[in-house]
């Protein structure tokens, strides 16, 4: 009796891990459309955003171009709780985190070395075909830059 109700509590529970990120209209591969975009010369392009289950929390890979011209590879895997996590391949930042402000809405910041850097907030659209994250992150000179990317779900 008492492994039934550790499965049935189990199930019940996977469920609803499931459930909610099946709910999560970022989940997906956007690439970027520059042409809806507003990018300072000069500013990283994330030409492909790919955000991906991972267990009960989100993988985000992130492919970029610098303004400089190098290609970049970023990795995040993290909750929508509001609390730094690592990112991986990126040298503008080392941690990034995500808040859940409703089922459209994220907010997001970026720091290095415990510091931030920059915030901004991805918005999809309610048809989910498309998606704007306005971002004002600190460039390499640690003025601020404000940059509205337009992506389209692939």
């Amino acid at each position: 009796m008492k492994a039934r109700t550790v499965l049935a509590s189990l199930a019940v529970f996977l469920t609803g891990v499931a459930l909610s990120l099946a709910a999560d209209a970022n989940l997906g591969t956007w690439k970027l459309n520059e042409t809806k975009s507003k990018i300072p010369a000069g500013a990283t392009k994330n030409n492909t955003v790919v955000y991906a289950a991972a267990g009960d929390s989100v993988k985000i890979t992130v492919d970029s171009v610098t303004g400089d011209g190098k290609a970049t590879h970023g990795e995040w895997t993290g909750k929508y709780d509001g609390k730094d996590y690592p990112v991986t391949g990126e040298a503008s930042h080392d941690s990034r985190w995500y808040k859940k402000v409703d089922d459209h809405t994220l907010e997001f910041g970026a720091k290095k070395d415990g510091k931030s850097i920059g915030t901004g907030k991805v918005v999809v659209a309610a048809d989910g075909k498309s998606r704007t994250v306005t971002s004002t992150i600190n460039d390499a000179g640690g003025k601020p830059q404000t940059t509205v990317a337009v992506y389209d779900k692939q």
